[in-house]
């Protein structure tokens, strides 16, 4: 990996750390090692089954971190009203390799307005890194309520779903042979993909439980505040993102970057989880794979500073200050006279006698 490579991967960490603590995240640091027995208990959370182990002092089994999730959910909040939300910059370890990852975690007695910031932020830190990115996003409390509308066995189901994640239609009838209405369901899902505003009100038409419709509902308020915040210009709801049915009960989704084959972010809803650790807490959360950066020589959308502002030295020394005070309220900002070397701005002011020239 050249220097170039990880320069703009530590670039991106940075903007990444920078967003989620303005939005109230704390740092969250874990050590190298966990109790294996997490792991093994959990790993059909897990992205890859591959642990690393190690005996530990006492004869006890550790593993090298293959996740940060299941720390953060471990030692989560379980009190009416109380969330934990927190940020990692970590290397985990999978299949051998050693992988750069950052993310946040938002756990606790979460609302609506929790789900649609942690979705808002996804959408945001695909915006640090490049120009042109989206958020493909699905829900699977919508996909379980359709699936558990027919009658489908448990062997059907699990076929369904990966007929779902490939877009399979010709596999997703035939499975679906004598129940046309399940049939309908998830033709609608494995049709429609676009903007909330076009794929909603087609996929209301074939909902027939209550468990659908709630779960609508859910993705209905959901994309009424991604408008409303303007980050829906770079959502896509598709429904061939699907996660496992035993941890995720909400919305998953998973960001792209232009350039970049394999999605750079993924992550999604999933109360059932702590349930399953024995917590009352709900959960939400992301990582995002900045490795995967490499796969792309771009540097377009990476900036380590939101504005620049350059001046000659013959302006006002208020006007200066009230001009970067005002872009710090937006992100980072930097006065100088030169342009910094070795350093990108997403926005530049210039003074030059006195004046504002751009």
């Amino acid at each position: 990996m050249t220097d170039e490579i990880w320069k703009r991967e530590e670039r991106a960490e940075f903007a990444l750390r920078s967003l989620y603590h303005r939005y109230g995240y704390a740092p969250y640091k874990m050590s190298h090692f966990e109790e294996y027995d997490l792991y093994v208990r959990n790993k059909d959370f897990l992205i890859s089954d591959q642990i690393i182990t190690f005996s530990g002092a006492g004869g006890r089994l550790l593993a090298l971190k293959p996740d940060v999730t299941l720390s953060i959910v471990k030692n989560a909040p379980q009190e009416p009203g109380e969330v934990q939300k927190v940020y990692y910059s970590e290397n985990v370890y999978r299949d051998y390799r050693e992988i750069m990852q950052t993310g946040l975690e938002c756990v606790g007695d979460l609302g609506e307005y929790e789900i649609a910031e942690v979705v808002r932020l996804a959408v945001k830190s695909l915006g640090l890194m490049a120009d042109r990115y989206v958020l493909n996003l699905s829900h699977m409390g919508l996909i379980a309520g359709v699936l558990n509308s027919g009658n489908l066995p448990a062997q059907a189901k699990r076929q369904a779903m990966d007929c779902l994640r490939r877009k399979n239609a010709h596999e997703l009838k035939a499975l679906c042979a004598g129940q046309e209405q399940t049939w309908r369901k998830l033709e609608a899902l494995v049709s429609y993909r676009g903007s909330g505003a076009e794929v909603l009100p087609r996929i209301a038409g074939v909902l027939t439980t209550q468990a659908e419709r709630q779960a609508l509902e859910e993705l209905e308020s959901l994309w009424q505040v991604l408008e409303r915040t303007g980050c829906a210009g770079h959502v896509c709801l598709d429904f061939s993102v699907g996660s496992d049915l035993r941890y995720y009960s909400g919305v998953v989704f998973r960001g792209y970057l232009e350039g970049i084959p394999a999605s750079i972010l993924s992550g999604g809803q999933y109360d059932r989880l702590p349930q399953k650790m024995g917590r009352k807490s709900r959960a939400i959360g992301f990582a995002v794979y900045l490795d995967l950066l490499q796969e792309s020589g771009q540097e377009e959308g990476i900036y380590d500073l939101d504005t620049l502002i350059l001046h000659d030295g013959s302006v006002d020394t208020g006007v200066l200050a009230e001009a970067a005070e005002q872009a710090a309220e937006a992100g980072s900002v930097l006065v100088a006279k030169a342009a910094p070397r070795g350093r990108s701005w997403r926005r530049l002011i210039q003074f030059e006698k006195g004046e504002r020239v751009q």
